[in-house]
Formats: C-alpha cells, sequence, structure tokens
C-alpha cells in the first residue's frame, strides 16, 4: 500500500509538472494513464468518485 501511495504521489507531481509546462505529447498521456490507473486503485477512489459525481450532478442540464 505505501508503494503504491508513493507512485500516485510521484505520477500526480509528475503529471502537475508536464501539465503546468504546456508538453502535451506522448509521454504526457501515458504519465496520465498511469497516474489514472493507479489512483483508481488506491484508498482515495471513492472520494474521487464522490467528487466527480457530485460535479457532473451540478453541471448536468436539468430538464
Amino acid at each position: 500500500m505505501i508503494l503504491n501511495v508513493s507512485a500516485v504521489v510521484f505520477f500526480g507531481v509528475a503529471l502537475a509538472i508536464l501539465v503546468r509546462r504546456r508538453q502535451a505529447n506522448g509521454f504526457t498521456a501515458c504519465v496520465a494513464v498511469v497516474f489514472g490507473f493507479l489512483l483508481a486503485f488506491s484508498s482515495a477512489a471513492p472520494a474521487v468518485h464522490g467528487i466527480l459525481a457530485a460535479a457532473l450532478t451540478a453541471l448536468a442540464p436539468t430538464r
């Protein structure tokens, strides 16, 4: 579990740096995919899912 959290932090920081420097290439996409997979298997996944669900509910057009 500690290795997973360290990897999530590492890839999150790497992704933030790449996005901040506006380097959008294949490597940045690979880092984003790895970060997403690691985040999905971490203990933060339910919280992230709840935040995204709430944001989508708030942004969804009402009928």
